[in-house]
């Protein structure tokens, strides 16, 4: 079985190496013992992350695999990789170059992805900061912690940062990520939208766990109520694309402004009461009008900056 593990980085070198370092820790214990390829984009047009990529090729045990994607975009990075897999390849897995995982992370992807033949397999991405002084309004809101399902939970949809692939599904999508959503982000959710409306089998694994180092640069109230604002405009954008139907839209629309009513209606309590609940409640208004805006077919982009190193 050969497992091709796909990563777009971008002017990451510290995070890319802490990530690299991490899959070759991988282990196995109680799955067959796959064959490994770790394919490599590197999205700058400088090719920044090559002099990296050779100082640690070397004590690699898996084989590595470096690609350049001069087309700016996270759509093409990862389509990049995809077409740079294996063609015999059984799975193609993604992780984000901001990620660690655990030594069982794929280990345990694809033995929830056996138990339950499974065409996607989507997992956790647990926070770490970069630094100790992280405000306590961040960790009482858990403004950065995923939402998580029981193991074998059915889902709709997921994301790159922690998922496998039956590569079968990848080679039958007409299109893999759109490149529309190259800047915005989002291209995940249209693409795993798109696989499950195709009849594929998405299922959550939970004990598969990967963890984001969040950098000081995200560690404030404008960059979380951006985020929210970004991914609920994706997201009522795809929808908008997949059920047009006017019905379907009333009910999204009332929704979203629903979700902006909730958030003024919790504004005034939350002043007297905690930062964290005030913030909850301006990322409940963000969030109303990013998917309000997504269904108006307008978009963020988000992946202009870099954020960590």
């Amino acid at each position: 079985m050969l497992i091709a593990i796909c990563v777009a980085t971008y002017q990451r070198p510290e995070g890319l190496k802490r990530l690299l370092v991490g899959l070759n820790q991988l282990t196995f214990s109680y799955v067959e013992h796959p064959n490994i390829e770790v394919i490599v984009v590197d999205n700058d047009a400088n090719r920044s992350a090559e002099a990296l990529f050779e100082d640690l090729k070397p004590n690699f045990k898996w084989h590595l695999k470096y690609v350049s994607e001069s087309q700016r975009g996270i759509s093409y990075a990862r389509n990049k990789a995809v077409a740079s897999a294996s063609q015999d390849a059984d799975f193609v897995a993604f992780i984000d170059d901001d990620e660690f995982p655990e030594p069982n992370w794929l280990e345990e992807l694809l033995s929830v992805q056996k138990m339950h033949d499974a065409d996607v397999v989507g997992g956790p991405v647990l926070p770490r900061f970069l630094t100790d002084d992280v405000p306590q309004w961040v960790i009482k809101g858990k403004f950065f912690e995923p939402q998580r399902y029981p193991t074998g939970y059915l889902l709709k949809f997921t994301a790159t940062n922690n998922v496998l692939i039956r590569s079968q599904v990848l080679k039958r999508m007409n299109k893999i990520f759109d490149e529309r959503f190259a800047l915005t982000g989002g291209e995940d959710t249209h693409f795993f939208m798109r696989v499950y409306r195709a009849g594929y089998k998405l299922v959550w694994a939970d004990e598969a766990i990967a963890y984001e180092y969040i950098p000081q640069s995200r560690i404030n109230v404008k960059w979380i109520l951006q985020r929210g604002y970004r991914c609920y405009s994706t997201y009522g954008l795809c929808e908008k694309e997949f059920d047009p139907l006017l019905q379907v839209l009333s009910r999204r629309i009332t929704t979203g402004a629903g979700r902006i009513v909730l958030g003024i209606i919790s504004l005034f309590p939350s002043l007297f009461l905690s930062r964290h609940l005030l913030i909850a409640a301006l990322l409940q208004i963000y969030r109303g009008a990013g998917m309000l805006s997504g269904l108006a077919g307008r978009s963020y982009q988000e992946y202009k900056s870099v954020h960590g190193v």
